[in-house]
Order: structure tokens, then C-alpha cells, then sequence
């Protein structure tokens, strides 16, 4: 069995022994060639993440006939705003009103509605994107009625000094709004929670979508 496969099979049987809940797992493939994509689509996969709008677009073109879902994970740029509507099924790094409008302007010309997930600072660190999670209903309350747009959770990066130190407090502040709005909005379903390095303690705090790609793919050079 090819390598990458095998690790792929390997981080689900960890995900089952975390929780009784599969949580849905986006394969991130960030540097990563479409020969690598391929052999875990062959295995089954069908949710991708990228973090660069034009890295991705050649990638998503090539792998058009295997009908996939592509999760934009990046930093938002209001410049590659059109490429990642036109390209991808959701994006998870909302945290700025302009460029929630400017999505929905665009999504509104291509007749699409895209997935969303705001992102949350939780440890209001400086090099990461992202609102302060007291912040978000009012964030919310500015953007629901742009139609175009589909608010589905919340995604965050925790500290990882946090996560070496199993501190869980920011996880839990996470699950417990999750908890709070998926009871106020019927579209409200993603706690986006969890990558190579966390996605066990992520687990254990009530996260349903992991994004992981070194724990697959190895480092990247």
C-alpha cells in the first residue's frame, strides 16, 4: 500500500479511538502535487483544503472530473476574492465585513451560494487572523442577510503553546459557542477545530471538521 495511503487510513483509526462521531476530515494539500491528491482520492476522499487562492486553482482545475469539495483555509485577500468564489465550495477565514460583502456580491453574479466559517482569534494573537469570539454575534448580526452566503460554524487556530501544554480552556470557550449558536441558526452545523498537532484534544472538545495535511503528506521541505 502506498505510504501516503497508509497514513491516511492510519490518522482514522486515531480519529475513531478520539470519539464515536466521524468528524468530517479536510485533507489539506498545500505544496502538495495532484499525483499526491490523487492516490487519496483514490482512497475514498473527497474534501480538499488550500490556503492559496492561486496555488489551488491549477490543482482544482486538473482534478475538475473527480467532483470534489475545496475548503479555502488561507488568509483572506480582497484581490483573490473573485478566484476563490469562482474555485472553491467554501471558505473558513471570514473576519471582515468588506470582504463578506464583496463575497456575496460575487457569489450573487455567479448565482452560487458558498459555505462559510468565520474565523475566531481565540488567543487574540497578533501574526493570526480572525475576531474576537465576543465579538461575534455582533459580526454575525452584520452579515446574515447577505443571501448569498451560508453560515455554517466556526473555525479557529489555537495557540500552539496551548496545545503543547494541554491547555484545553481555549478548546472548551470554543465548543461552548458552537454549542450556543448552532441553536440560534439552522445553517450553523461546523466546529472547524483541529489539525495535525491538536486534532486529538480537538476532538475531545467537540470538534466535527479536522484540517490536517502533515500528518498525511509528512513536512513540507
Amino acid at each position: 500500500m502506498n505510504s501516503l495511503v497508509n497514513n491516511y487510513l492510519n490518522l482514522y483509526k486515531e480519529i475513531d479511538k478520539c470519539c464515536k462521531n466521524k468528524p468530517k476530515l479536510i485533507v489539506v494539500t498545500k505544496s502538495q502535487s495532484t499525483a499526491n491528491i490523487i492516490k487519496i482520492i483514490n482512497a475514498g476522499h473527497k474534501d480538499f483544503g488550500e490556503n492559496y487562492a492561486d496555488e489551488a486553482i491549477a490543482k482544482i482545475s486538473d482534478l475538475s472530473s473527480y467532483n470534489l469539495d475545496w475548503h479555502f483555509i488561507g488568509k483572506l485577500q480582497s484581490n483573490k476574492i473573485k478566484k476563490i468564489c469562482k474555485n472553491f465550495n467554501w471558505i473558513q477565514t471570514l473576519s471582515d465585513k468588506k470582504h463578506a460583502v464583496i463575497i456575496n456580491n460575487i457569489c450573487n453574479t455567479l448565482n452560487k451560494t458558498i459555505n462559510i466559517c468565520i474565523q475566531i482569534n481565540i488567543d487574540n494573537e497578533k501574526t493570526k487572523s480572525g475576531i474576537q469570539v465576543d465579538d461575534l454575534e455582533n459580526f454575525i448580526n452584520s452579515i446574515k442577510d447577505l443571501k448569498n452566503l451560508k453560515i455554517r460554524g466556526i473555525m479557529a487556530i489555537p495557540s500552539p503553546s496551548n496545545t503543547l501544554k494541554q491547555m484545553a480552556n481555549s478548546y472548551s470557550i470554543l465548543r461552548l459557542t458552537f454549542d450556543e449558536y448552532k441553536n440560534k441558526l439552522t445553517s450553523f452545523d461546523t466546529l472547524s477545530l483541529g489539525m495535525s498537532n491538536d486534532f486529538k484534544i480537538a476532538l475531545q472538545n467537540g470538534s466535527n471538521m479536522l484540517r490536517i495535511g502533515q500528518h498525511i503528506f509528512g513536512k513540507r521541505n
